[in-house]
């Protein structure tokens, strides 16, 4: 009998699991059913704690793509890892932080959320250290402490919710708009979305989290970790909307994507780089769900999915067959030697930008025409534009770096394109890149809709890609020193390049003067005046004399004869004394 291995029976699992997710995903959505399940697991004086399941199609189709890259993540794994001695355990965890994700999805209870949401964050800290070194270690701790400060916002949540007499949220989402405590609970709400989904101030922990194994960013930056703070606004979003949280919202999550946008032009490690750009990409979902448009967020959330799971996949062979180099320098003229990885990285590439009939097409293209259709200011109209022409202008310059440039590794180099697994895997997520967007626009959104706008506005989304496009290749072509001298001084675009500065202030700035007092508490109150008025003191003042009294006693020996005899007459005189 032949013995299966683990990544072929989970991979088998995963990927039988989420055909049946699609093929309940289409009966439900044509019968337009819901199915609500409550277990109740024990009762103990009127109060009945409850495991609930909501099924509906979202949550279907969500765990229909999760568990579909899921599957292709592992058998990815299956080559990718293939020196790791603990590949069981590896798995293992890749399954965990699956099953959290599915608890999350499918859960109406605001506890079983905190279930799924305390797993990704505890499975995320265990894959981020999976390498061990310090790097891993600070990378992982960061991620780690940020997920809690949600973990902290959804536990407030849940002890406010304690005053509606149960945790199923979605019971109460019609008749509470208005009601004040539930202004708190959105607000709770919100802040623990933007801890998950990396918005800012939080945003440093993501491209830390690239410390991970590829197969972990390629699944945790499609559809699990980042995503599962936009999910929970999707799902809140009849208590949030006429929300002024919700147009703070607005802009943390455009100056997001504007930031990330920056920081992915100055970058050089490859991984960072498609880091910096999920980043960009939240922050598309995070402003359009702000503004009120759930189904397109939604809509985005999944065709994103598929492109970056292979845009990570592909990075991975990459990084392998240079030997472990992550440097976008050190690349260049690859599609001369792996040519199908040099094509599902330039089709998925090219659908992060939205290049017509692709998958991020359909998502970003409607998300701009609505944005351009509503009546918001100026600025958030502005930041969503340079925003788009900044993914343009990165995803030139990476292609130029990785295809176009020559080839700048060892002369003994180690190109091939003959790892199947690999291959096969990528080629399922290169499918669903090319066909995803078309069919879940027909999906999703029963009604087909007109959008008038001017010709300019229509073709801005086009003047705006072919400008960041070009500005991308002349740049590339440039020397580094001509592009800072006629961009910016040094200062300015060590700001830009370090995102802003934020990774030094949500560590070392927040850390800093804790320790700082710490430590000077430490000098001068415990090793200091404590120690000077007890054990310390007595020492330094005995010890002081007895140096004293030896330096005087070995020195004059006359001295000493002499208060030997005075001290024997005191005596003396003392003893007569008494008698």
């Amino acid at each position: 009998m032949k013995k299966f291995s683990i990544c072929f029976i989970s991979f088998f699992f995963l990927f039988f699991m989420s055909m049946v997710n699609f093929m309940m995903m289409i009966y439900f959505i044509m019968n337009n059913m819901v199915i609500f399940l409550e277990w109740e697991v024990i009762t103990l004086n009127s109060v009945s704690v409850v495991m609930s399941i909501l099924l509906d199609w979202m949550s279907l189709l969500f765990m229909m793509f999760v568990l579909l890259i899921s599957s292709v993540v592992i058998y990815y794994s299956k080559s990718y890892m293939s020196s790791e001695l603990n590949l069981n355990r590896f798995i293992i965890l890749v399954l965990l932080f699956v099953f959290s994700m599915i608890l999350l999805i499918i859960s109406p209870n605001i506890v079983s959320i905190l279930l799924g949401w305390d797993g990704l964050g505890l499975v995320s800290y265990c894959l981020v250290i999976y390498y061990q070194n310090f790097k891993s270690y600070n990378a992982g701790m960061l991620t780690a402490l940020s997920n809690r400060v949600g973990d902290v916002f959804i536990l407030m949540v849940i002890s406010w919710m304690l005053n509606y007499g149960s945790w199923n949220y979605i019971f109460y989402l019609m008749f509470m708009k208005n009601d004040y405590e539930m202004y708190m609970i959105s607000s709770l709400i919100i802040i623990a979305a933007m801890t998950k989904s990396a918005q800012i101030p939080f945003s440093s922990w993501l491209p830390a989290a690239m410390a991970a194994p590829t197969p972990v960013s390629a699944l945790v930056h499609s559809s699990t970790l980042v995503t599962a703070g936009v999910y929970l606004l999707i799902r809140f979003n009849l208590l949030l909307i006429d929300m002024l949280f919700l147009k703070i919202l607005l802009l943390l999550s455009g100056l997001t994507m504007f930031m990330a946008g920056i920081s992915a032009n100055y970058e050089f490690d490859l991984k960072k780089i498609i880091a910096l750009s999920t980043l960009s990409q939240l922050g598309l979902m995070m402003s359009i769900l702000s503004m009120g448009m759930p189904d397109l967020a939604f809509f985005h959330l999944l065709t994103h999915a598929m492109f970056k799971a292979l845009l990570f996949m592909c990075a991975g062979v990459i990084i392998h067959m240079m030997n472990d180099t992550q440097d976008i320098r050190l690349m260049g003229g690859i599609s001369n030697y792996i040519p199908m990885t040099s094509l599902c990285m330039n089709i998925s590439n090219l659908a992060l930008c939205g290049i017509p009939f692709l998958a991020g097409f359909y998502s970003k293209d409607l998300i701009l025409e609505m944005v351009s259709l509503s009546n918001l200011n100026l600025l958030i109209y502005y930041i969503y534009y340079l925003s788009t022409g900044l993914t343009m202008f990165y995803t030139i310059r990476l292609i130029m770096y990785l295809m176009v440039n020559d080839y700048n590794l060892m002369s003994i180099y180690n190109l091939y394109d003959e790892d199947y697994t690999m291959l096969k895997s990528m080629m399922v997520l290169l499918f669903m890149s090319v066909i995803s967007g078309s069919m879940l626009s027909w999906m999703i959104f029963l009604n087909p809709y007109m959008i008038y706008l001017p010709l300019n506005m229509k073709m801005m989304v086009v003047y705006v890609s072919l400008l960041g496009g070009f500005i991308g290749y002349f740049v590339s072509n440039m020397m580094i020193y001509s592009m800072n001298k006629f961009l910016m001084t040094y200062n300015i675009s060590s700001f830009l390049c370090l995102m802003w500065f934020m990774p030094s202030l949500s560590t070392y700035g927040l850390n800093y003067y804790f320790l700082k007092l710490g430590q000077n508490l430490l000098k001068y109150i415990d090793l200091g005046w404590s120690e000077l008025y007890s054990g310390q003191g007595m020492y330094y003042i005995l010890k002081n004399y007895s140096i004293f009294y030896n330096f005087y006693q070995v020195n004059n020996f006359k001295i000493y004869l002499f208060s030997f005899v005075m001290w024997m007459m005191i005596l003396y005189y003392f003893m007569l004394m008494k008698f």
